[in-house]
């Protein structure tokens, strides 16, 4: 399973030279240059420059069925300042590389890609599989080995299976990584309710920790974990959703063996100007002994507001506050798109200690006070 993106990659490098095959093979590619700066003591920056380019092949059979592929590097190089000190890091890793048959009414795709899903929009107990951060405009994150199958019924309802192999970094909210030896599996039934649609999934996995995070006699020490979750989403004047997950693990150093992730959340676009969109959301997590035991946690209520200033200039601003520590963090984001370019202005101002979002590369840099410009190129 690690080696599929290598395979998908030397099959599209096939077609590539393949005249007969052109008119179904496509190249594309984005750029991105970063600067962001946080002068909070240490001075701290960051200086990168990205660039993935990507290599697609479709092919459509009697307008029923359609194979896709696609290869996608990610290529960075950057320079961090931190105080006195500096650092480059280079690296060149696949960032998609999957194959997919599709029909009418299913999918099946194997490989390197992104999976996600749920109702909510800022805070996602269902970020199970991705690390998409709402800060981020370009929406990016690493994919997972995997083979996803997709079927659609008629009347809206849709019903996934999974099976996950080889990835051995940490996940969405996980703490420790899954044991890359050991599989993972998994399902979610999607079925129209009222206005909208409600959903149940669940997946399993076996996961490893470093045996000194905790006072155990070992130095790996590995678990099971099994996670249940229900999402809906309901379109009235405005729209509603809510997420719920539990999880299970049987750890040995910790009574907390459950966790529990509820966001309930509303949107809403006032007719102000081009249109004013709201986004609001309520958030907690809790370990706990039991699954209906109050435990200990956090809890965070998110607002995003944003607004079209004209045809190619967009001014978003997102503001969480932590109920726990009593703490605000403050997001600004100003866009300019013209052709293949868009330009991004963005500034923070957040507590030193960042609760949210730990498991993103960034979430460090974005503790304080600070600022991000960045621009993009795809062609």
């Amino acid at each position: 399973m690690l080696k599929t993106t290598h395979i998908i990659f030397f099959i599209l490098l096939m077609f590539a030279n393949l005249k007969i095959s052109a008119q179904f093979m496509d190249e594309k590619g984005q750029l991105i240059n970063r600067l962001t700066i946080n002068p909070e003591k240490p001075f701290e920056s960051q200086l990168g420059l990205q660039y993935f380019p990507s290599l697609l092949f479709n092919k459509d059979f009697k307008d029923k069925y359609s194979f896709n592929m696609e290869f996608t590097l990610n290529t960075y190089t950057t320079l961090y300042w931190t105080g006195d000190t500096t650092d480059i890091i280079a690296k060149i890793k696949p960032y998609r590389g999957w194959v997919s048959f599709s029909g009418n009414q299913f999918d099946i795709r194997a490989g390197l890609f992104k999976i996600n899903f749920g109702s909510a929009n800022i805070l996602r107990p269902l970020m199970w599989f991705d690390k998409i951060d709402p800060r981020d405009p370009l929406q990016m994150t690493d994919g997972v080995h995997a083979v996803l199958g997709r079927y659609y019924f008629l009347n809206n309802a849709n019903i996934w299976l999974w099976y996950l192999y080889g990835n051995d970094d940490t996940k969405g909210w996980e703490t420790f990584p899954t044991d890359k030896e050991k599989s993972e599996i998994g399902g979610r039934i999607q079925l129209p309710f009222l206005t909208g649609e409600i959903a149940g999934t669940y997946h399993y996995r076996d996961g490893i920790f470093d045996g000194t995070f905790a006072d155990t006699s070992s130095s790996r020490t590995g678990f099971s974990e099994n996670r249940y979750a229900i999402d809906g989403k309901f379109d009235l004047e405005l729209g509603l959703w809510f997420e719920a997950a539990l999880i299970h693990q049987n750890l040995d150093f910790t009574d907390q063996r459950y966790q529990r992730l509820i966001n309930v959340g509303a949107d809403y676009t006032f007719a102000l100007g081009n249109g004013l969109n709201v986004v609001t959301e309520y958030f907690t997590y809790q370990k706990t002994e039991s699954v209906f035991e109050k435990g200990s946690g956090i809890g965070f209520g998110a607002m995003s507001l944003s607004y079209p200033l004209n045809i190619i200039n967009n001014l978003q601003a997102i503001v969480y506050y932590d109920f726990t520590n009593n703490d605000f963090y403050r997001f600004i984001n100003f866009s300019w798109t013209y052709d293949n370019w868009i330009f991004y202005m963005m500034a923070f101002w957040n507590p030193d200690n960042f609760q949210i979002y730990q498991n993103v590369g960034e979430a460090n840099l974005f503790g304080g006070y600070g600022a991000q410009i960045m621009l993009v190129f795809n062609h």
